[in-house]
């Protein structure tokens, strides 16, 4: 028995399971936004954090990395039982091709997983939906929950995206836009320049020190 599960958001720095491969890659036709709501992570119910989910846009691409899992049906269910735990503000898991650097004729995977979520206020509470810029930015630079902020997922992801070799724009765009809010709320945290190209030079963390050191849990599940 073996699964692939494909990662965009946190799973690409932090997957917290055992898993037998990891391999950098990208899915088409999905393009990574920040519409979904968390609550129980990196925000509260009475102030959701912005993370991750995949909007559907026929000839996007979208970066991240598959996980695969192997050794029977025991180690495959302890794997799916801590994603599904961990990614419960997805309502749907869709099957997808994935494919390789280099390669993007033919997927290199097929029937990958992913975690999605229905694009529909009504029928799914967690989704949030889009938003201007400098609206996101202000929700992002002030949420956060029992793994932490909201700003430091995000800064965490532009990272590590850059670590792969795959910056989103997106991404970078938002960031760039929280640490203006940050810079301008007297957190004392300054504003820094994007990072692009081929620079060597590592994105600094711009979130305190965390404060909930005991929830070791919590930061493992960190969505």
């Amino acid at each position: 028995m073996v699964f692939w599960v494909f990662g965009y958001g946190s799973l690409v720095w932090n997957p917290g399971f055992e898993y037998d491969e990891k391999v950098t890659g990208f899915i088409k036709d999905y393009r990574r936004v920040f519409d979904l709501a968390c609550i129980d992570h990196r925000g509260t119910p009475e102030s959701p954090a912005r993370t991750c989910t995949l909007e559907y846009v026929e000839g996007a691409i979208c970066w991240g990395a598959a996980y695969c899992v192997r050794g029977g049906p025991k180690r495959e269910k302890l794997a799916m039982e801590y994603l599904e735990r961990r990614e419960c503000e997805y309502d749907k898991k869709t099957l997808v091709d994935f494919y390789k650097e280099g390669e993007p004729s033919e997927p290199a995977l097929t029937g990958v997983i992913v975690f999605t979520s229905t694009p529909d206020k009504v029928s799914n509470k967690y989704y949030l939906g889009p938003a201007a810029l400098e609206e996101m930015a202000r929700q992002i630079a002030t949420a956060h929950g029992p793994c932490g902020n909201n700003r430091d997922y995000l800064f965490s992801l532009e990272k590590a995206m850059f670590a792969i070799g795959h910056e989103d724009d997106m991404v970078i765009e938002l960031a760039n836009e929280v640490r203006k809010v940050l810079g301008t709320t007297g957190n004392g945290i300054p504003v820094e320049k994007k990072i692009t190209g081929s620079s060597p030079v590592a994105l600094k963390s711009h979130m305190p020190a965390l404060e909930l050191r005991s929830l070791q849990e919590a930061v493992m599940m960190d969505s």
